[in-house]
């Protein structure tokens, strides 16, 4: 019998990673008849399991507006439905506000969409808890804890080296270990990175009045870009990307004193906001990073390891699930001559996914730049432009199906 310090695991797909977007990688090539480890960092100490029912959970910090993609990737894998239901809220419609007395305005709703729902808000402990439950139950995906120190290529496929002296030799890697990339690092791809200098105040409020469904922004000048997405009741959940400055400031007040703040843009939509757990908040710094290339020998990046966009059109981890699809898409539909961490079934992974990811990048990067530019002449100038987006229900479909993960609607 082999020791840990001397064990190579041999496996068809190994997914380096922990997080959703890797787990549901992991899912989606062992159903497709794969097998599959997950490379996945040590386990922290687990917290005592809660015994409470899960309405009485306290609601997590971090969300995601999941889009169509997500959904029918999700159900196709069994997942969806295992979500707790009475934790997610549909998404019916999207208003978005300008800055200033006479800021702009834009709507987007599900009718106008021709949908049952543009989004769904989903936490993030609900998102994992779904995929870890699946994939206990896959038979061929087995999970690997270690540190990962060392990633060689041959024209065999890719092997991993922990620093147990154990190894992982699989045919294709898939990196989708976050914005900070390992696997990346290691295949000495290069990135374009520029740090937004904010950081994402996240965290929840309970609301007087009903939300309704609807999601609010609004791009504040400088203070940043506030988001307000409905979870289920009469709650809500902040997304608010702050200038570092304020961000810092912002995480010193206590949760009443920035829901005051609040109030000056979402007391009379909402009424009065009341933290829902007073030391529940955290702040994310926020970054673009553009990687040189998608691919190296054996390998494809997936997620945040693949792109990192701005939060503001809540669509980062929705362009992972959508990688997802594409790559075991492409992987099932290649030649049968071609193993599956091919030079050329990987590089048509990069052109599908080229498009959709530059569009996203280009479209928050640009939001960014024109939203936090305090000249007055860019404040009337954007502000007339959401108001003739607005106007333009032609222009708006076809922003919807983008945002929605459809070709059209």
């Amino acid at each position: 019998m082999t020791t840990p310090s001397t064990s190579t695991i041999r496996t068809d797909v190994c997914i380096v990673g922990n997080g959703a977007i890797a787990k549901t990688a992991a899912l989606g090539f062992a159903q497709a008849g794969h097998s599959v480890t997950l490379l996945a960092p040590p386990a922290r100490q687990a917290p005592a399991a809660a015994t409470a029912p899960a309405v009485e959970r306290p609601w997590d910090v971090r969300v995601y507006a999941l889009n169509h993609t997500a959904h029918d990737l999700l159900a196709s894998l069994k997942v969806w439905d295992a979500l707790d239901m009475a934790r997610i809220a549909p998404v019916d419609e999207m208003d978005v506000h300008g800055d200033g007395a006479d800021g702009g305005s834009l709507g987007f709703d599900a009718f106008g969409a021709r949908v049952g729902t543009l989004a769904w808000i989903v936490e993030d402990q609900n998102l994992n808890g779904a995929l870890d439950a699946a994939l206990r139950f896959a038979h061929n995906v087995q999970r690997v804890e270690g540190r990962a120190c060392e990633l060689t290529c041959s024209d065999s496929g890719a092997a991993v080296r922990l620093e147990d002296g154990r190894r992982v030799e699989c045919a294709l890697l898939v990196g989708a270990d976050g914005r900070e990339s390992w696997v990346r690092g290691q295949c000495d791809i290069g990135v374009d990175y520029r740090m937004y200098h904010q950081s994402a105040i996240v965290t929840n409020f309970a609301c007087d009045k009903p939300h309704h469904g609807v999601a609010h922004q609004w791009f504040t000048g400088s203070d940043g870009i506030i988001a307000l997405l409905p979870l289920p009741g009469n709650r809500v959940s902040l997304v608010w990307s702050a200038p570092e400055t304020l961000a810092a400031t912002l995480m010193e007040e206590s949760l009443g004193e920035l829901a005051i703040r609040l109030g000056a843009y979402a007391d009379d939509i909402l009424g009065t906001l009341r933290p829902l757990q007073p030391d529940a908040v955290a702040a994310l710094p926020l970054a673009l990073v553009k990687p040189h290339a998608m691919v190296a020998p054996h390998v494809a990046l997936v997620g945040d390891a693949a792109h990192a966009v701005h939060p503001l059109a809540g669509h980062g981890m929705n362009l992972g699930f959508g990688d997802i699809v594409d790559l075991l898409a492409i992987v099932r539909d290649r030649e049968e001559r071609r193993a599956i961490g091919d030079e050329r079934v990987l590089a048509r992974y990069a052109r599908k996914r080229k498009e959709e990811v530059l569009l996203m990048q280009l479209a928050t990067d640009g939001l960014e730049r024109l939203f936090g530019a305090n000249l007055e002449p860019l404040r009337v100038v954007r502000n007339i432009g959401l108001n003739l987006l607005n106007n333009m229900p032609a222009l708006k479909r076809r922003l919807m199906a983008h945002a929605m993960g459809k070709s059209s609607i």
